[in-house]
């Protein structure tokens, strides 16, 4: 019993003791690194309207910084602006902007370092080098912030959100645009990034770099350089996903490289100059995922075995599947083919012989790119109907002998 109360005078102390700092230019605390400075940890530092011109401001207490609307902190372009040093923090409603540009200091509005349960919610971060950067952190939560940037090329932008060496790390709701990444992983584990919208980014939406267990759902990547890349990663699952129209001469939805054990479902590819590029990926799942008014929809380089691609729908592509090998090892299944031309006259909703996917056309557009402006000609029916009746240059095995006869996701 005696301790019971001990306990319960120990907890009544600290709430009592915590207290709110006021910031304000007619407060008593006029800068925010004042008040970091006086402040101990559990209190708060409440922001008020007006803008604070600061830098560096180094947090190494367990404080909550809220802003009020209105408040607006400008790093002037010369360094980053809030760095956190603690665990068990919170930064909120406070807009961050001006960060400064360098080649070999990583500015950013927010940084983290070695910290653990915290909160970093409903900022605005606005032309930023570096949104948000944290090391060696983990259960942090990252959602409802709009992080910016206006840089022209790779070398003088940052990442959004960029987290490295990480665990059971939570993004979600952020607005990302005008960044060189709009989410960039390197050696993060058990996390999750969902109901993001990454757009309009100098290269990639997400980036994922040596990350493992981790799951990725809900998010929208379009218009970016070269959409999504996954690479040298293993055990992730990417569902719910809408990568659109990501253009360009070396462009995509969704790059993997060197991927293992892998659930890919679910995700609509509309509008990409290829849909999904792989190289190097081994036993990956791709289930119900549409893919929509592409060039390529799906273009699979070497080392990719033991993939099965099953109830997905092929709709409306220049090319459905561009593949550079001879020997197959990949599963293709219950797919639906826009460009299947069969019959089903036993009306049980599968055609009554295989498709090929693989046009001898794509083959030589692989091998010679300038050959793409025979597309819609005589000659690629030619040449594409000679290969379907006996296969010299695709591969022999490669076909879906079930093929769908009307779409499957709706």
């Amino acid at each position: 019993m005696n301790y019971k109360c001990l306990f319960f005078f120990l907890i009544s102390t600290f709430t009592v003791s915590a207290k709110q700092i006021e910031v304000c230019n007619t407060c008593t605390v006029k800068t925010i690194k004042e008040a970091v400075k006086i402040a101990e940890s559990g209190d708060e530092i409440f922001i008020k309207e007006g803008i604070y011109k600061e830098q560096d401001i180094i947090i190494n207490k367990e404080i909550s910084l809220i802003g009020e609307k209105g408040t607006i902190v400008d790093g002037e372009n010369i360094g980053s602006v809030f760095i956190f040093k603690t665990d068990n923090f919170t930064i909120k409603s406070v807009k961050i902007i001006n960060i400064g540009m360098s080649y070999t200091v990583e500015y950013c509005a927010i940084k983290v370092i070695k910290a653990k349960n915290f909160t970093i919610e409903d900022c605005i971060l606005e032309n930023v080098f570096f949104g948000i950067l944290i090391e060696k952190s983990k259960k942090g939560i990252i959602r409802n912030n709009v992080i910016s940037g206006n840089r022209k090329s790779e070398a003088s932008s940052g990442n959004g959100i960029h987290i490295w060496d990480g665990d059971e790390m939570e993004i979600y709701n952020n607005e990302l645009f005008g960044l060189r990444d709009g989410i960039y992983f390197e050696f993060v584990k058990n996390s999750k990034a969902y109901q993001n919208k990454s757009y309009e980014n100098i290269r990639y939406g997400l980036h994922f770099m040596f990350s493992n267990n981790n799951k990725y759902h809900h998010n929208e990547f379009r218009n970016n350089g070269a959409g999504v890349a996954v690479m040298f990663s293993k055990f992730i699952t990417m569902h719910d996903n809408t990568f659109k129209l990501n253009w360009g001469s070396a462009s995509y939805g969704l790059l993997l490289k060197e991927i293992y054990d892998a659930e890919i479902y679910n995700n609509l590819f509309e509008e990409n100059t290829i849909g999904l590029n792989g190289e190097g990926c081994t036993r990956i799942n791709y289930k119900n995922n549409t893919f929509l008014r592409n060039g390529w929809a799906i273009k699979i380089a070497g080392a990719c075995y033991a993939n099965i691609f099953e109830s997905n729908d092929f709709m409306h592509n220049s090319l459905d599947l561009s593949y550079n090998s001879k020997i197959n090892d990949n599963t293709f299944e219950n797919n639906y083919w826009s460009e299947y031309t069969g019959y089903d006259l036993d009306k049980d909703g599968i055609g009554d012989v295989p498709y090929r996917p693989v046009k001898l056309f794509s083959y030589v557009v692989n091998r010679t790119p300038e050959a793409l402006v025979l597309l819609r000609s005589l000659f690629v029916d030619i040449i594409n109907f000679s290969e379907k009746v006996s296969p010299v240059f695709t591969p022999d095995d490669l076909m879906d002998n079930n093929p769908i006869m009307k779409r499957i996701n709706d």
